[in-house]
């Protein structure tokens, strides 16, 4: 079955009320789900909290999860912890963790939520939270819990979650391109969510795909590229900004896929 990109957009989001089982209104839409996809995706999700609103606290027993803070302010709980949060911030939820979200802005917080399948690891594997040499993190602004980081996307510009997560996420990052640069997205060995935050531009097929793909590009738009898809973004007059994920896919081996 031949697979295609997945175009998305924040526009006309459903209203769901009680998330997590608290009161209160949450905007929401589904990005990308499962299905048609290779790698251990569960979801990629927009949402956006309106002032004093609240996401639940909620257990990961099964997944990993990455909140991407696009827009606004707010508190997170972490396994019991409250951090403050802002836009830029990046919370990485480990197997086994407790939290949940609430706006103390005046203004809407925005999110977006990448849900991924959880390796259970075993205590004695170097990567698990308990072992000895599980990565340390120097003290400073950016708290660090059990299994859990947050980190300002936009100061650092790039990240390895697998340093916290035990599942296929490899990589996050904010691309920038200046108006009319290119950048081209394969995905040969790995596969793609692209979320734009700011600017505009145009997708058009890469690499060996072929078809009708000729994508505008505005903030809210996301586009996810199954294994054996590709894409060339190209920025606007304003330029281009975009949050980039990268899942390694079970069997393929693994490469940047991006430039």
């Amino acid at each position: 079955m031949r697979r295609a990109v997945i175009v998305a957009s924040t526009r006309g989001p459903a209203d769901v009320h009680g998330v997590h089982g608290t009161e209160g209104l949450t905007h929401w839409t589904c990005l990308a789900r499962r299905p048609g996809l290779l790698g251990g995706w569960e979801a990629v999700e927009w949402a956006c909290l309106p002032p004093g609103a609240v996401s639940g606290e909620h257990l990961h027993t099964r997944t990993e999860e990455v909140y991407v803070l696009l827009s606004g302010r707010g508190e997170i709980s972490l396994d019991g912890r409250t951090v403050r949060v802002e836009a830029g911030d990046v919370v990485l939820t480990g197997l086994g963790t407790r939290h949940g979200l609430r706006n103390t802005g005046p203004e809407p917080l925005e999110w977006l939520v990448i849900e991924m399948t959880a390796v259970k690891l075993p205590a004695q594997h170097p990567t698990h939270p308990t072992h000895p040499s599980y990565p340390s993190y120097p003290a400073g602004p950016a708290p660090v819990m059990r299994s859990t980081v947050v980190t300002n996307l936009r100061r650092v510009g790039s990240i390895d979650p697998s340093v916290v997560l035990s599942g296929p996420l490899r990589r996050l990052r904010i691309v920038r391109l200046r108006p009319g640069e290119r950048a081209e997205l394969a995905a040969d060995a790995v596969e793609h969510t692209a979320f734009v935050t700011a600017g505009g531009g145009r997708a058009a097929p890469g690499g060996a795909q072929t078809g009708e793909l000729r994508v505008p590009l505005a903030p809210g738009t996301a586009l996810t590229l199954p294994l054996g898809t590709g894409a060339v973004l190209t920025a606007g007059p304003d330029g281009l900004e975009y949050l980039h994920a990268v899942l390694a896919v079970p069997g393929a081996a693994e490469g940047g896929g991006a430039s």
